[in-house]
């Protein structure tokens, strides 16, 4: 590990010199990238400076000890010997975590899809109460959500909503939300008070840029069309609507959201260019059988993740064994603390993983 982040502390420092050359400011693209790997290696470069100072106060204690008689001194000494120890293995810690293989989609905004399952009505419900409460709490991140796609029932309730999410680092926050969650309750229409159980799947797929995913002209079919809905707003006069079908898959998009013609094709082709790349990552996890036994369930869409008990008021997250007892805030958006018990089981799990292959 040590020489991994002296070779870091080294290229850092090379970074750090190239970006003071005067040249690097008129190559946007060099300047870039050379920002983002500072970016990147900062934290860690951070953490090893302090290790590296922890170990210096640590000699020093320990001399400190062997030459000084003044008790008091000593006891000085003594303190500081604790205090060093303590940081040492606590900035190990750290660095082991900061050292571990980061996702290359973690940076990326996400394309959220949303789709009601087993359930009926109910489901539809949940799906459009689970919409509202991932929009709150982008909300309280300040990162900005946009509606590509929505399919609304009469009461309220969605068979299905797709949106994005733009903001950094929303994947590396948003990718554990993959799954089937489920949902405990009595609904309003149930005259006997028995409690219903449905489903809704959650998908979070990282936005793909151009480069990332190459489609074919001829692989793909446009059609436009008036949008349908339940009339006033909802409803365009022109033909605004944009379906692409996608013959190699069979994918289907279909994108109203906009009044403009060509705002709902481009929607429609980020989400296309998403629904690809999420195809490819799929298949990657697929192949990599090793690396997804160190993963807590962020890539199979089938698995089911967490329950929302509302007569016992709890959120229960399966594949961390985590339960809480305040199930109205989580459903206004207070999901900080699943995500980060998430990513702490992640990161445990993955450093497990590589103590077993080292």
């Amino acid at each position: 590990m040590f020489d991994r982040l002296e070779d870091i502390l080294l290229r850092f420092e090379e970074i750090m010199n190239q970006l003071s050359e005067p040249d690097v400011a008129n190559d946007t693209n060099r300047f870039r990238k050379l920002m983002k790997e500072q970016s990147d290696l900062a934290p860690i470069v951070e953490s090893y400076k302090e290790y590296k100072q922890a170990k210096q106060n640590i000699e020093d204690s320990l001399a400190m000890l062997e030459e000084e008689s003044d008790e008091e001194m000593r006891e000085l000494a003594k303190e500081e010997l604790n205090d060093s120890r303590a940081k040492v293995e606590e900035l190990e810690k750290k660095m082991k975590i900061l050292l571990l293989p980061k996702d290359p989609n973690d940076d990326k905004n996400v394309i959220v899809e949303i789709r009601a399952g087993a359930g009926g009505d109910e489901a539809a419900l949940f799906a459009a109460e689970i919409y509202r409460m991932y929009v709150h709490f982008a909300e309280g991140r300040r990162w900005k959500v946009e509606t590509m796609e929505c399919e609304e029932i009469g009461i309220g309730g969605m068979k299905n909503v797709t949106f994005m999410i733009t903001g950094q680092g929303a994947y590396s926050v948003m990718k554990y939300e993959s799954g089937v969650h489920r949902v405990q309750r009595v609904p309003e229409t149930e005259s006997g008070g028995r409690i219903h159980t449905s489903t809704i799947t959650v998908a979070v797929m990282p936005e793909a840029e151009e480069v990332d995913v190459v489609i074919d002209e001829k692989d793909i079919r446009i059609d436009v069309m008036r949008a349908s809905g339940n009339g006033g707003q909802c409803v365009n006069t022109t033909d605004s609507a944009v379906r692409l079908t996608h013959y190699p898959t069979g994918i289907v998009i279909y994108s109203q959201t906009e009044k403009s013609q060509l705002q709902n094709k481009d929607k429609a082709f980020a989400l296309l260019r998403a629904k690809l790349y999420d195809i490819e990552c799929q298949k990657q996890h697929d192949a990599e059988a090793e690396a997804r036994r160190s993963q807590i369930g962020t890539g199979d869409r089938s698995e089911k993740i967490r329950t929302y008990n509302f007569p016992q008021g709890r959120v229960t997250d399966h594949r961390i064994n985590l339960t809480l007892y305040k199930l109205d805030k989580v459903m206004n958006g207070d999901i900080q603390e699943i995500v980060d018990a998430c990513i702490a089981a992640d990161q445990a799990a993955k450093l497990a993983n590589m103590g077993e292959s080292a």
